[in-house]
């Protein structure tokens, strides 16, 4: 199973926050593919610039260092978020639901807003 890890939760696994154990092996798992949107660095760095986020260095340096690989926004990525039903509203979810509809992957959040859409989730 691929993995594609929320915004919050590749910066919790950044920091060494607590993830529950469970969920933490598994993105520790080498045959698990773990990957970080594009989508979720984009809405990291405004966060940052704004200051209600603090890191030191590239987020893209950081998910490499880890071992994640980078998910690209694709036009069929694209097409997809904005034809989504208005459950959501946050667009960087929206990517991140779109990407795991087209790209079939598991998405890891503790955010509940993702639960109407028909997509795979673990929720934290």
């Amino acid at each position: 199973m691929s993995l594609l890890l929320d915004t919050h939760v590749f910066l919790w696994w950044l920091r060494a926050d607590i993830i529950d154990s469970n969920v933490a092996t598994r993105i520790s798992d080498p045959s698990e593919q773990v990957f970080i949107s594009a989508a979720s660095i984009w809405e990291a760095k405004i966060k940052q610039s704004l200051g209600k986020l603090k890191f030191e260095g590239s987020l893209i340096d950081a998910a490499q260092q880890t071992g994640f690989d980078l998910l690209s926004i694709s036009p069929a990525h694209a097409e997809c978020a904005g034809s989504l039903p208005g459950y959501h509203r946050d667009p960087f979810d929206r990517m991140l639901i779109a990407q795991s509809i087209c790209d079939k992957l598991t998405i890891i959040t503790h955010d509940f807003a993702f639960k109407p859409y028909d997509i795979s989730v673990i929720f934290l």
